[in-house]
């Protein structure tokens, strides 16, 4: 999936998601961000990314209508994930295993046709609903690439 930046931002990058276990791996890399930093990453309850701002996004996916958290311990949306963090050239190489969600399964935590947000600052894991982690810098839809 392509993550494409918002309005007056350069954040953008190539993520792929797959199904792993009972979850789903999502690897990849996001550049354009600021060097030396972190940045909130999250699934999105829309695939929507048409706005600006990429606000028609929606709040963070929480199909199991869970407060936000740090996702290494309950509660926590099924969306909420570790921060990614760029290096000195402003490039985040992604890693993150999501045991909380699904793909291509028809479950309600199911993330396809959901969207990827980057924000502009590190999640904090505590503020409600989203981890005080700013704007919204890149979107992306996840989809499946028939190529």
């Amino acid at each position: 999936m392509k993550l494409s930046p918002t309005q007056g931002n350069t954040a953008n990058g190539a993520l792929k998601i797959t199904a792993a276990g009972t979850g789903v791996k999502i690897s990849g890399m996001v550049q354009g961000l600021k060097p030396d930093s972190e940045f909130g990453f999250h699934f999105h309850e829309k695939g929507d990314c048409s706005a600006p701002d990429a606000t028609s996004a929606g709040a963070h996916f929480n199909p199991g209508s869970q407060n936000h958290g740090n996702p290494q311990a309950p509660p926590h949306h099924a969306g909420d994930m570790l921060n990614v963090k760029s290096d000195a050239q402003g490039v985040a190489e992604v890693s993150i295993d999501n045991a909380e969600v699904s793909l291509q399964t028809g479950q309600p935590n199911d993330i396809l046709g959901k969207a990827i947000v980057v924000h502009a600052k590190p999640d904090d894991y505590t503020t409600q609903p989203s981890g005080n982690s700013g704007d919204r810098i890149a979107c992306g839809v996840v989809a499946i690439q028939t190529n």
